[in-house]
């Protein structure tokens, strides 16, 4: 099994609702995201993704999410809360819908809120 990975940043405000303390107010951070991509089979040149191919289908997700408050934008808006468990899944659904295909996926994608506190959202196996 091959493993690549790659680190992006964006920064974001957010607010958690159902939550008691100082986080139910609105906030920010400068998140770093790890995108993890796993598989079997690598193609003629050796590589089971182009990490030119994995950073601008991240790019195209970050952008939606960068510099904007979590809570204005679906799904965060309204089905689920901007914590950093949902912000995982959100990247990893989202990267994972452009790049899957029969041979890799993303199966994990860390959501590091603070340089020392960080979710992790993986595929079940």
């Amino acid at each position: 099994m091959y493993e690549v990975m790659i680190q992006t940043e964006f920064s974001s405000a957010h607010a958690l609702r159902n939550y008691c303390g100082k986080c139910e107010n609105l906030h920010g951070h400068n998140w770093k995201v790890e995108v993890f991509v796993r598989g079997n089979k690598l193609d003629q040149a050796g590589l089971l993704i182009d990490f030119k191919e994995l950073k601008l289908a991240t790019k195209n997700v970050m952008e939606r999410i960068d510099h904007k408050v979590l809570n204005e934008i679906p799904p965060f808006d309204e089905a689920c809360n901007p914590s950093s468990e949902n912000i995982a899944r959100f990247v990893l659904e989202e990267v994972g819908a452009q790049i899957n295909n029969q041979h890799r996926m993303v199966y994990k994608v860390r959501a590091w809120e603070t340089p020392t506190t960080a979710a992790t959202y993986q595929v079940p196996e």
